[in-house]
């Protein structure tokens, strides 16, 4: 029997690096309804919902036909906002997009979705090879290390892992904020209180590993360009200039 596969993209209007940047004109449109489209002509999904907590969001994504689910109340994180929202849709995965990835590249989205052919993966994400010292450094960047079976065994905006013998060459990959989850698992997760690990890093993923949970990640290549400050949003319009 073929699972349904559903698309959710959280969207916050305010974000402490980069206020309202979803609505960001990128080439005359938001970047919130950049990457709506992105996710929706991937035809990947069954469904694709912008989960948001601002009527400006809702009215931007309605423009373009999208289907919109508003926020009942506040949540921590992107994915306690979708666990929300999927309570009483009828699905079997859950894809969670981020809102400020306008150029979210296919090819990732399938290879995240292709790590459920294995029935053990409960949570699935992505993870890039980095080798820019300004990256690896940089709290901006989440890093992640993983075992031999490519399931995470930490996540981290500090340098991991640090380069004490400096004769040995450290492989580094980033994290990238793509999410793939049973849907059972994800109303698991979010059901348990936020961790010490998350609270410290401002990471959720690591509620899910301090309580046990696998994450399998597909390493990919390219993914486009993620909207976390100004400067990336710089980078996106230069990026879609060229591009076009």
């Amino acid at each position: 029997m073929s699972k349904k596969i559903i698309a959710m993209i959280p969207a916050r209007l305010q974000a402490s690096r980069f206020p309202a940047k979803l609505l960001q004109l990128l080439e005359g449109k938001p970047v919130i309804v950049r990457t709506f489209e992105a996710v929706k002509n991937s035809q990947l999904f069954d469904e694709v919902y912008v989960v948001c907590d601002h009527d400006d969001i809702r009215i931007a994504i309605e423009s373009v036909g999208g289907q919109v689910i508003m926020s009942k109340q506040f949540h921590e994180s992107g994915t306690d906002r979708i666990a929300e929202a999927v309570q009483d849709i009828a699905c079997d995965i859950i894809v969670n997009i981020q809102g400020d990835e306008p150029f979210i590249e296919k090819e990732a989205l399938k290879q995240v979705i292709a790590l459920f052919e294995n029935d053990e993966v409960e949570i699935a994400s992505l993870m890039m090879p980095i080798t820019e010292k300004e990256k690896i450094e940089s709290p901006h960047c989440v890093k992640v290390v993983v075992d031999k079976q490519q399931r995470a065994l930490y996540f981290s905006r500090n340098v991991i892992p640090y380069p004490q013998d400096k004769t040995v060459v450290a492989q580094y990959y980033q994290h990238i904020g793509v999410y793939a989850f049973k849907k059972d698992t994800l109303l698991k997760v979010t059901a348990l209180p936020q961790s010490t690990l998350e609270k410290i890093e401002k990471l959720e993923n690591l509620r899910f590993l301090e309580n046990g949970f696998k994450i399998h990640l597909a390493l990919v290549h390219q993914v486009g360009i993620a909207i976390d400050t100004p400067q990336d949003f710089e980078k996106a319009k230069a990026y879609l200039a060229a591009i076009q």
